[in-house]
């Protein structure tokens, strides 16, 4: 998240998030990970916590605040929207899940535990998320700021486009209704 030290561009190079995968272990590795971290930091996994964080591994698409507030609720976890802000600040602030600023919504970290910084992909067409890395204060963003004396403390790399699921969709879409269209002349 921060950029004081160098990044490991080799660790993850395949973004989290636009391939099919086993949702299920996504969520049991998510909050294993949490646990873990949770407790060598001696951090608080409260049940509230837990369980936004359960939400946010569910998909691979960011949430708003009042929709895991819904979803709070119907897990019997309160209807007060405190009780999703307080557990989504604890977990941004904690590196378990990150914000995604276009959508004013928070979607679960692809990699906690690592001292990274995550640059987002998202899709125009469907809202889902896949999280990579970056490494901004290396680019032409970090020479800029070093020929300046700044020094970067967070950034925030968002990217909107197709995701491959949607643009696969729209290819076989127009490839249809071109062969339509072609019967038709014809």
């Amino acid at each position: 998240m921060t950029s004081g030290s160098p990044m490991k561009l080799d660790a993850v190079t395949k973004p989290v998030g636009f391939a099919c995968d086993d949702h299920a272990s996504c969520v049991v590795d998510g909050l294993s990970a949490a646990e873990a971290r949770c407790a060598s930091n001696g951090l608080r996994f409260t049940p509230v916590r837990r369980k936004v964080l359960e939400i946010l591994l569910q998909e691979h698409r960011a949430l708003g605040a009042y929709v895991i507030l819904d979803r709070l609720r119907d897990e019997g976890f309160g209807s007060q929207p405190p009780v999703a802000y307080r557990a989504l600040d604890f977990l941004v602030r904690n590196g378990l899940a990150h914000k995604i600023e276009r959508l004013n919504a928070f979607i679960a970290c692809a990699h906690p535990g690592e001292n990274h910084a995550p640059a987002f992909m998202i899709c125009r067409l469907c809202d889902s998320v896949a999280e990579a890395q970056s490494a901004p204060a290396q680019g032409a963003l970090g020479a800029a700021a070093r020929a300046t004396g700044f020094k970067i403390e967070r950034t925030v790399v968002e990217a909107e486009g197709v995701c491959p699921s949607c643009s696969d969709t729209a290819a076989s879409e127009t490839t249809d209704s071109g062969s339509a269209t072609s019967e038709a002349r014809g």
